[in-house]
């Protein structure tokens, strides 16, 4: 048995810890010479085996020690109130976790480390990204490729979009002046894929952040099938908004669904809350720019501002005149984008090579601004995104 501790958040008031106590199913860290079988091998592995239920785990912070019980799927989601303040110089709040019941069968006690983001007091601002064709190449908007690159490939293969890890990189240090900015991530991929998310991140360096309510679905009646997108990533982003009410917020996603619609939607709710929206363009869709460009308008009636671009490079640009990320980080960024290309793996060579930009894309880039402007595991050495 183990631990999977998901990455959490929360306030100097209350820290959110989510997890699944699971089998343990043996899947290791990805290597260069993992071949396709082993990518699709560890993948069923991923969405098989069971959850723990009604598992007691006993999670210690501070002088705090509190006994909860796992749902019928061995996921658990608490709050924790801490006894005393946090020190404000500490971004991530570290939270024990221990089985207690059933006894493990080896000889150490099954344990893990949960990770809790609290942003820091002098945070210029929150950023929240879609992950899928917006961090990490998936192409979406083509089930038989996603399909392929999803089940055939490891965290080795995936390929991040060009200047991702340096503009994040970026964002989270901000304009060198104030503290640092936290960035949460919304996916409707399952808490099933964690710990290739975790991989992927460390090994790009794109700065990590607590994941949104990634879904719970597989080959089990517990598990459901991804459906009510716009609802999931609408309700991730309003609980972010209402945490932080004394934080502006940067919202990131793509054009190959609904993330422009999402967001606008969000401006108007929360209004001179959201700063930019960022959104990349990955629709085939002639129409596509067109209907995003009146959503832009929109956004720009609230005071905000919406680009559209095929990469990163518009959107560093318009984050570094408004003095949210340095002026020299731009060229990191820039670097970046021209050594950033996509290797090849032998299943790719066969059904074509995962590119970070798809030719067939629209080309679009428009801009309407405002006037102004690896999870931790088990009793073995651990580690958290």
């Amino acid at each position: 048995m183990m631990i999977v501790a998901y990455s959490g958040y929360g306030t100097p008031d209350k820290l959110r810890v989510r997890g699944r106590v699971q089998e343990n199913k043996g899947i290791p860290v990805a290597a260069d010479g993992d071949s396709t079988w082993d990518n699709l091998v560890n993948m069923y592995k991923r969405f098989t085996g069971s959850g723990i239920s009604h598992a007691r785990v006993r999670a210690r912070f501070q002088n705090i020690e509190r006994d909860f019980v796992t749902d019928k799927a061995g996921y658990f989601d608490i709050w924790i109130e801490p006894s005393r303040p946090l020190p404000e110089d500490v971004l991530w709040h570290s939270i024990e976790l221990e089985l207690i019941e059933p006894i493990g069968k080896g000889p150490a006690p099954v344990r893990a480390t949960a990770s809790v983001l609290v942003p820091p007091p002098d945070a210029q601002f929150v950023v929240i990204s879609d992950i899928d064709d917006t961090v990490i190449h998936t192409d979406a908007v083509n089930l038989l490729r996603m399909a392929r690159i999803v089940l055939f490939s490891n965290a080795r293969t995936r390929l991040p979009l060009k200047g991702v890890a340096g503009f994040y990189q970026a964002l989270l240090h901000g304009n060198g002046i104030k503290g640092i900015n936290p960035l949460f991530y919304v996916s409707n991929s399952p808490w099933n894929l964690y710990d290739l998310l975790c991989d992927f991140f460390h090994l790009h360096e794109i700065p990590i952040g607590p994941v949104l309510f990634l879904r719970r679905w597989g080959f089990s009646r517990i598990d459901q099938l991804p459906t009510r997108r716009r609802e999931h990533k609408l309700s991730s982003a309003r609980s972010m908004l209402d945490l932080y009410p004394h934080l502006p917020f940067i919202l990131m996603g793509d054009s190959g669904e609904k993330d422009p619609e999402i967001y606008a939607e969000l401006v108007s709710e929360y209004p001179e809350r959201i700063r930019a929206v960022y959104i990349r363009n990955a629709s085939r869709k002639l129409q596509r720019p067109a209907e995003i460009q009146a959503l832009a308008e929109k956004v720009m009636q609230t005071g905000s501002t919406l680009i559209l671009a095929d990469d990163t490079w518009p959107m560093a640009q318009h984050a570094a005149q408004q003095s949210w990320i340095t002026p020299d980080s731009l060229v990191g960024i820039n670097a970046e984008r021209q050594r950033d290309t996509a290797p090849a793996s032998p299943f790719a060579l066969i059904l074509g090579q995962e590119q970070k930009e798809d030719s067939s894309v629209v080309p679009a880039q428009m801009s309407i601004c405002r006037s102004s402007c690896r999870c931790s595991v088990s009793s073995s050495p651990t580690s958290s995104f």
